[in-house]
């Protein structure tokens, strides 16, 4: 029964955070059809188990067509993922490129593939995105994927951006949405193991450990252990920029910055006690940072 119940929870949370982001960044529409790309890991099979209960209860009617790219990987069991969406009875393609011996050419032995492995795969679902008249295009990322994007552009790329849930491709041609971008991978790890997914691990890039993405996920697992919650936060603060106390001249004139003599809600309270309470700070004297 507690297991039963805890599954529950689960769903109706998975729930709720994906219809939320469907709301809060209009990713699906009326009349849409939705290609859900299925690469056989636990988060493209639970987007798609999430999208599928959301469309039966949504109140507009939006299609939804899986897609699974199949890049010839050795060993791939390309049965697998076509019937289990058979099973599921819903509208599917498996599309057959051999993008893995490319990319081994290509590639020098130990370096990074998944750069030029993502564009290859991107090119190609692009293109089948036109021929199966797709309007919409959904990725599987989650909130954990967009906060490791984020870190690798400051550390790695010298960069403030991060993952957008809703953007235009490169191509202008098509728009792309994450609807994951409010869910926790730990609740997608429950939520494969209730629903017993039959995962794919990726051979070509699932092996490569010493990866940045891998050193930024062990950072925030570490910083998760010793400060629980500073996921949340840090999540909480990319939908929170404030671009004034930034310093991208891009996007502010700090150039022409003149007297208002009207209050900013901004202001200049970078730490002041309701951004960060001063008593939870080690070594900090409530009377001396006010006097």
């Amino acid at each position: 029964m507690r297991v039963a119940r805890e599954a529950n929870k689960l769903e109706k949370r998975l729930c709720r955070q994906v219809g939320q982001a469907i709301i809060d960044f209009n990713m699906i529409e009326e009349g849409d059809r939705v290609m859900v790309c299925v690469s056989g890991g636990k988060d493209s099979f639970g987007l798609l188990d999430i999208l599928i209960k959301l469309q039966k209860r949504a109140p507009i009617h939006f299609d939804i067509v899986a897609v699974n790219l199949d890049q010839k990987q050795p060993g791939f069991p390309d049965h697998i993922l076509p019937e289990y969406l058979s099973k599921l009875g819903i509208e599917f393609h498996i599309e057959t490129q051999d993008t893995y011996s490319i990319v081994k050419k290509v590639v020098p032995e130990g370096k990074t593939m998944c750069s030029l492995c993502s564009r290859l795969r991107r090119g190609i679902l692009y293109r089948v995105a036109d021929e199966l008249k797709i309007t919409k295009i959904a990725l599987g990322h989650h909130r954990d994927d967009m906060l490791h994007t984020f870190f690798l552009n400051m550390f790695f790329a010298g960069k403030l951006k991060g993952m957008p849930p809703k953007l235009v491709s490169d191509d202008g041609g098509h728009i792309v949405i994450r609807p994951l971008a409010n869910v926790a991978e730990k609740d997608l790890i429950a939520w494969a193991e209730h629903r017993q997914f039959p995962i794919i691990p990726c051979s070509l890039c699932g092996s490569q450990e010493n990866l940045q993405r891998q050193e930024i996920k062990r950072m925030m697992h570490q910083w998760e252990r010793q400060w629980p919650g500073r996921t949340e936060t840090m999540f909480t603060a990319l939908q929170n920029v404030v671009p004034s106390h930034l310093m991208d001249r891009k996007r502010h004139d700090f150039h022409n910055i003149q007297v208002t003599g009207v209050a900013d809600a901004n202001g200049d309270k970078v730490f002041d006690e309701e951004d960060i309470p001063l008593a939870t700070l080690p070594g900090i004297s409530l009377v001396s940072a006010k006097s």
